[in-house]
């Protein structure tokens, strides 16, 4: 037997999704979703199974996306997308690995909904602008205006200079050696003068309800976290595609994630919404 194109892409259509929500929950109700509408589909009419899978995951996530919006605008504190636990094979694909990292992902949320589709679906899968129409219900000409805006979008928010993998390895591991120990010199050593601190408690455990900018008030937050927390355990883990920290605060996680510009850690996040931190003990297949 053939195995069905939905399982053969599965790994694609679930980092298409993921990529579009910024969340892997509501990524793997979308693909639910879309195996209903795959398994009514009449396959005769079907020439190309993974590009019309594509469109359907697409308009799925796009749903989600919009009844979403309401809820993110009334969501506690600052909104930052779902780590997931990578495996560091997804770092050899550059493209990829930058494309789901929680900087970009970040820098996607700041996207309307047919933006950041048209911007995933163009830059990420390099999906022909007539098949990118099909899946959102626009022309390829106007597809092509709105990959034009989202590109610039994109463009202005992300550094300049693309850091190379033992770049970021090597400030990432310098960075949480520091937030180990919590020295507050190697700290601010490590970090950007403008560095932004931003964090994810989703109004359930603390976290700093909005960004913290400059290194001397992140410093001191993140000295006084190491300092006031009864067991803190942090190791280095692999997340989206990047390497990050995984704290143990009381036996509950927390992830640290950093962007590195011109040899030091530029922004950071840390998600501590415990809801969004239950897929960190197997890595997610992402693939493109």
């Amino acid at each position: 037997m053939t195995q069905d194109p939905f399982i053969a892409h599965r790994s694609l259509l679930f980092t298409v999704a993921y990529e579009l929500l910024g969340s892997a929950a509501d990524a793997e109700d979308v693909l639910q979703e879309s195996w209903l509408r795959w398994a009514d589909a009449d396959r005769s009419q079907v020439r190309e199974p993974r590009a019309y899978l594509v469109r359907i995951v697409t308009r799925q996530a796009l749903n989600r996306l919009r009844t979403l919006s309401r809820s993110r605008e009334e969501y506690v504190g600052e909104w930052l997308p779902e780590p997931l636990l990578t495996s560091p094979d997804v770092a050899e694909d550059v493209e990829l690995a930058e494309s789901v990292s929680i900087a970009m992902l970040t820098v996607l949320e700041t996207l309307g909904p047919t933006e950041r589709a048209v911007f995933v679906l163009r830059e990420v899968f390099a999906m022909p602008y007539g098949e990118i129409g099909e899946a959102i219900g626009k022309s390829a000409a106007t597809v092509r205006q709105v990959a034009r805006r989202a590109r610039e979008h994109v463009a202005a928010r992300q550094p300049r200079v693309r850091v190379s993998r033992a770049e970021q390895r090597a400030v990432v591991e310098r960075f949480l050696l520091a937030l180990r120990t919590g020295q507050l010199q190697e700290l601010l050593e490590v970090m950007a003068p403008d560095v932004v601190l931003v964090a994810d408690g989703g109004g359930i455990v603390a976290a700093a309800l909005a960004p913290v900018h400059g290194a001397v008030p992140v410093a001191k937050l993140l000295t006084r976290a190491n300092q006031v927390a009864d067991a803190f355990e942090l190791t280095t883990v692999w997340l989206n595609g990047s390497p990050a920290g995984r704290i143990e605060i009381a036996g509950e996680p927390t992830t640290v994630s950093v962007a590195v510009e011109n040899g030091r850690v530029s922004r950071i996040y840390i998600v501590r919404n415990p809801r969004k931190l239950t897929r960190l003990d197997e890595p997610a297949e992402l693939t493109r």
